[in-house]
């Protein structure tokens, strides 16, 4: 394309490089983090930036604010940027009725430095080229897309929250027993770490292991009466968990003899 009055030549940025000019609105942990990833992966990034601040003209703006912010960030927006929220439990609709995107990691983003590659994304889009879009910068940061219907969301997300939060919540509370026991917290690490391996490797209903799965139930009535003594905020969650690991063991027993082996 000629620029007007000075017969030079200018040549439009192909759709891959327009692709590549990406503003990030939101400085916490998860923006800071995806701009990083981003910049790393060779695209142009603009901020973070906080919300309302000017981004210039991206081809795109991820926005990576809390949930309740999300519809004003959108707003605030110029109508020829594709708009792209970090949620795993909202909608496109709270961007509204602009073209729209939305992708959100499988993993936690605890730090700034959190690396995005290996990592599991769900992307939606409400046109053909923002769910393109979406799936293409998952990719850039190498993470594997998947569609994820708007309906499943709320219930995708609890999963993602068990998975992670509810995790890491446990943990902490075994933590805190262990300390009462006189037991340091790296003492647990393996243990943690190698539950989960095994967990990933077999499957629940292979990878239990514990008194309750052997049927040792004077064992759990020990335990129960220790943590009800020492560690008696904790009696609910003990309580709870142990349930359910009882639903999870008596079905390894009904799945066979080589799940449900004494461990």
């Amino acid at each position: 394309m000629a620029s007007a009055g000075t017969g030079v030549t200018t040549r439009q940025p192909s759709r891959d490089q327009d692709r590549r000019a990406v503003a990030i609105v939101g400085r916490g942990r998860l923006g800071k983090a995806f701009a990083a990833a981003l910049r790393a992966a060779g695209h142009e990034v603009t901020g973070p930036v906080g919300r309302g601040e000017p981004i210039g003209a991206p081809r795109a703006a991820l926005l990576c604010v809390p949930d309740g912010q999300v519809a004003v960030a959108a707003a605030s927006i110029a109508a020829d940027v594709l708009v792209g929220h970090c949620s795993g439990a909202l909608t496109l609709d709270a961007i509204g009725s602009r073209p729209a995107f939305s992708v959100h990691p499988l993993l936690p983003v605890a730090t700034e430095t959190t690396r995005f590659a290996g990592a599991f994304c769900a992307v939606s889009g409400n046109t053909d080229d923002a769910m393109r879009f979406a799936a293409a910068l998952a990719r850039d940061l190498g993470m594997t897309p998947f569609a994820l219907a708007d309906e499943f969301r709320p219930l995708y997300h609890a999963a993602a929250t068990m998975a992670s939060n509810y995790v890491v919540a446990l943990l902490d509370a075994a933590e805190q027993v262990f300390h009462r026991s006189g037991v340091a917290r790296e003492a647990m690490i393996p243990l943690a770490r190698a539950a989960v391996d095994e967990w990933a490797r077999l499957g629940g209903e292979r990878a239990l292991t514990g008194p309750i799965v052997r049927g040792d139930e004077g064992t759990v009535e020990r335990q129960r009466a220790a943590i009800d003594a020492y560690a008696p905020e904790f009696s609910g969650v003990w309580s709870a968990v142990a349930s359910l690991t009882r639903g999870l063991a008596n079905r390894a027993r009904t799945a066979g003899p080589d799940t449900a082996a004494a461990r």
